[in-house]
């Protein structure tokens, strides 16, 4: 007898349906052959799904089992193939009365009590449940609230087994799970830190003010102890808060990563990444069999920190080249190619020096001068370029140290932030562009045009400095979020300034 049931397999964080078919043949000897391109953790799935199926109470097929994955083609990868697996086994046997049950999504790893334990990936498979037009989705109890917050499809939180087969046979009544992405507040997530506890260090505090209301990626310059670490820690509490759209995007990259938090069923606060310096390039931007999200993706729609950036392999650093050009990583395999998605504002800490202090142009010896080239030689000019600002942190003076912060606290820094990025998504309504760093070369000709005195100053920036063309872009992207931050349509001359000072890198204050 041939049964069929619809569950999914994962690729990137997207879910493609997959059709498992079983047909039982009992004059053959007991066999089960799994076909369609499992993986190894599909086919050892066969003994613990007979298990489950006899400890549920259930009669395991003793003749010939033959289980069907389709489309063929593609690879079948995790346990959640045990429950569909499972189903159709019973169906085929006429232990379901329905044998054909492809109208619903299933998915769940089973225990060999029959339990069901929860799986990686179930918000990407309830998305394409219902964008595929399935009656319902089931899945593991653990997993339920995860996949509740997709509108437009029943999910149904189920412990066992036998629990779902009684549910065919019309022997127990199940409750869909309620739909609560609209409960979830997104406008108030909880931070541990705030901008209010920090002593001095007004200018970084500018920048990073100025980074987060247009997006851009930041380069923090000083000393150990300066303070690079905590101001950085702080910066995701003065972005905007997650859009439902956004949450639903970073929390599927989580998702297919198994690493929703317990209890949780979205992300509601903005990711904040900071990976050792020891990470390889496959940790950083994603890879494996089968790929997994990087560190990048994981902090997609949030901040990615690199602390001590230039004790990175230069290898791993000029890998994130092309996930901060494009807000996607591609890896591409035999088997076909994935992308994760890779927006993220970077922002980079790194000491001035071999001594980690800043050298004295005056009493630096050659020696030192010549060990610092070779020091900041191990970032590259490319990327380089693809950090917007560069902002030195000194040491706080004695009085800093022993005052009291008096510094604004993180949500009157978000308001105007989320002014600023109010008048951008204005401006670029109807486009893909969601703030100024993601501004193409047309737009940017568009939207960031200088009056006379400020080409002027930023052509005198150029010749002295001698900036690259992209260098030059971000100049004016950033002068265009000054302005924005200032509420004025026009960039005006100190806009233009005040972003020039934000490539210390160009400027080479520390060299002499």
């Amino acid at each position: 007898m041939l049964a069929r049931v619809e569950s999914v397999a994962l690729v990137g964080i997207d879910a493609v349906p997959v059709l498992v078919e079983a047909d039982a043949n009992p004059a053959a000897e007991r066999k089960t052959l799994v076909v369609g391109l499992p993986d190894a953790e599909v086919k050892e799935a066969q003994e613990r799904v007979w298990v489950a199926i006899r400890n549920s109470g259930f009669h395991p097929h003793t003749g010939r089992m033959t289980i069907s994955l389709a489309p063929s083609d593609l690879r079948k990868q995790g346990s959640h193939f045990d429950l569909p697996m499972a189903l159709a086994h019973l169906a085929s046997t006429g232990q379901v009365e329905r044998q054909d049950l492809s109208d619903f999504c299933v998915l769940g790893e089973l225990g060999l009590d029959g339990g069901l334990h929860p799986v990686p990936g179930v918000l990407s498979a309830a998305i394409g449940a219902r964008d595929s037009g399935k009656r319902a989705l089931f899945v593991p109890a653990e997993n339920g609230p995860e996949a509740a917050v997709v509108d437009g499809l029943r999910v149904y939180g189920i412990s066992s087994l036998a629990e779902v087969v009684e549910f065919f046979n019309g022997q127990r009544d199940l409750e869909p799970l309620p739909h609560h992405l609209d409960g979830l507040d997104l406008d108030a997530p909880e931070y541990e830190v705030d901008f209010a506890d920090v002593k001095g260090q007004d200018h970084v505090k500018r920048a990073l003010e100025v980074a987060a209301a247009g997006g851009h990626n930041l380069l923090l310059i000083g000393p150990p102890g300066a303070g690079k670490t905590m101001l950085a820690r702080r910066l995701p509490t003065i972005l905007p808060p997650l859009s439902q759209a956004e949450a639903l995007e970073t929390s599927r990259i989580y998702s297919v990563a198994g690493m929703i938090p317990s209890g949780r069923s979205l992300l509601v606060a903005r990711p904040f990444r900071c990976p050792h310096h020891t990470i390889s390039n496959a940790g950083l931007v994603g890879g494996g069999a089968p790929p997994r999200p990087g560190e990048v993706s994981l902090a997609h729609h949030g901040v990615l920190f690199l602390d001590e950036l230039l004790e990175f392999p230069r290898t791993v650093l000029e890998v994130l080249r092309q996930p901060l050009e494009d807000g996607h990583v591609t890896i591409a395999r035999a088997s076909g190619t994935v992308q994760f998605p890779s927006s993220v504002m970077l922002v980079a800490a790194m000491n001035p020096s071999p001594s980690g202090d800043f050298l004295d142009p005056v009493r630096a010896t050659r020696a030192q001068i010549t060990a610092q080239e070779r020091y900041l030689a191990r970032l590259s000019g490319p990327l380089l370029d693809r950090i917007d600002m560069h902002i030195e942190v000194p040491p706080l003076t004695k009085d800093e140290l022993v005052g009291k912060p008096r510094g604004e606290a993180s949500a009157a820094i978000r308001v105007r932030v989320q002014m600023s990025r109010d008048r951008q998504a204005a401006r670029f309504k109807g486009t893909r562009i969601h703030c100024n760093a993601e501004m193409s070369s047309r737009l940017l000709r568009k939207h960031c045009v200088l009056g006379v005195d400020g080409q002027a100053l930023l052509q005198r920036a150029v010749d002295q400095l001698g900036l690259s063309a992209r260098a030059y872009d971000r100049i004016l992207k950033l002068a265009r979020t000054i302005a924005d931050l200032d509420g004025q349509d026009e960039i005006r001359v100190p806009h233009v300034a005040e972003a020039i000072q934000y490539r210390s890198l160009d400027r080479k204050l520390w060299r002499g």
